[in-house]
């Protein structure tokens, strides 16, 4: 009957034009309208502080909440209504259904945001491959056939086995897709929740102090400095440290390249470089740290608590996972291998999960960053605006 009703009442919603919510949106909207009245986690993350300002709960107020949440269980771990109560919430769960969702929805173009529910293990892993592979028969027909790929010459660098402006014809023009995938889906996001949360301009303050909370990744403390939860009941940062590594990590590994294309170009100093130029230390440095998180994140994943988070996105989270750690390990092996006969087999499986990695990231994990970032900027925009009235107070 219920059903039925539900059922009633979707139709009766489309016959005005109005937009019926997902089952997923429809679980937060319930979820959200009990917690709203219980407000015990209200200090632990900024999805509840964000929660008191509403009564009901649109779409957007859906997807903006949804991106709010960091995942990190300690309001469920908190909950005295979380399952087996029949009131069953579980905010964590509920909100990454929700998140995956959202990534699909405002993907661009928007033909391609089914790719995230084909994002897995395996076939990031076979792109990977493929692309090196490719490689591969490239050096081997392009070079002295097969033997150049082990009787790589002494001294010889990465340019003597692909030319500068092929890697750059190669690169360019995945690397410009992705910016341009990840900005235009972002930004019909930002569109979207706008209005709903307050339609208010971004500032100074609120930019510094949602920057300040993406850098420290300050909601995976769990509210209290302690930690979240993982496994069990017990507090841990082990998240956030592990996410720290992988985010600088990346970051000085990008660093490095910029900085290398600025000394090619600007310059005229030819890679490779070494120690201690300051593409190498970057890179070196980055390349240990994307290593170490992501092998933390990883073992975190394989770990967590089955009532954490959508387990139909794990095959997407460990894809990323793994191409990210496959690009840092192989670039850390390329450096070592300088000089030896495996430099062409290591190029050519390090510019494979480079490719690979960059050409997945618009449909992949890495979304949840920058969706995150917009969603922490709203927060912060939304939250200098004056509280609504009979609603309390920040």
């Amino acid at each position: 009957m219920q059903m039925l009703e539900a059922l009633a009442r979707d139709a009766q919603a489309l016959a005005r034009g109005e937009i019926v919510p997902t089952a997923p949106e429809a679980e937060v909207a319930r979820q959200m309208q009990i917690c709203n009245a219980c407000r015990y986690c209200e200090g632990f993350c900024a999805v509840f502080p964000a929660m008191t300002r509403r009564l009901e709960f649109g779409k957007a107020d859906i997807h903006f909440l949804a991106n709010l949440c960091h995942n990190c269980g300690a309001c469920l771990h908190a909950c005295q209504y979380a399952p087996p109560h029949a009131f069953a919430v579980n905010v964590p769960q509920a909100m990454a259904q929700v998140r995956g969702q959202t990534y699909a929805d405002y993907a661009w173009p928007p033909a391609l945001g089914a790719l995230y529910q084909r994002q897995g293990l395996v076939l990031s892993l076979a792109l990977s491959a493929g692309l090196a592979l490719f490689l591969v028969l490239a050096v081997a027909w392009g070079g002295a056939g097969v033997g150049a790929l082990w009787n790589t010459a002494p001294g010889a660098d990465f340019y003597s086995l692909f030319p500068h402006n092929v890697l750059v014809g190669l690169f360019a023009p995945v690397f410009l897709f992705a910016t341009l995938a990840l900005g235009l889906g972002v930004r019909r996001f930002w569109r979207a929740v706008t209005p709903a949360t307050s339609g208010a301009p971004l500032s100074a303050p609120a930019a510094a102090e949602a920057t300040d909370a993406v850098l420290r990744l300050k909601y995976l403390d769990g509210g209290h400095g302690e930690g979240c939860h993982d496994a069990d009941d017990a507090y841990t940062l082990s998240r956030r440290r592990f996410h720290h590594l992988t985010f600088y990590g990346f970051a000085l590994c990008f660093a490095a390249t910029s900085v290398a294309t600025l000394y090619h170009y600007l310059l005229g100093w030819t890679a490779p470089y070494d120690l201690p130029s300051l593409p190498k230390l970057l890179g070196g440095t980055g390349g240990v740290m994307l290593a170490l998180g992501t092998a933390g994140l990883w073992r975190l994943n394989l770990r967590r608590h089955p009532l954490h988070g959508d387990a139909a996105q794990k095959p997407m989270d460990r894809g990323f996972i793994a191409l990210l750690f496959l690009t840092a390990t192989s670039g850390l092996a390329l450096w070592l291998a300088r000089g030896t006969p495996a430099l062409a087999l290591l190029l050519c499986l390090h510019l494979g999960a480079v490719m690979a990695l960059f050409a997945t990231l618009p449909y992949g994990k890495f979304a949840h960053g920058v969706f995150r970032t917009a969603a922490l900027l709203r927060h912060a925009v939304e939250k200098r605006q004056p509280h609504p009235i009979g609603l309390g107070s920040d």
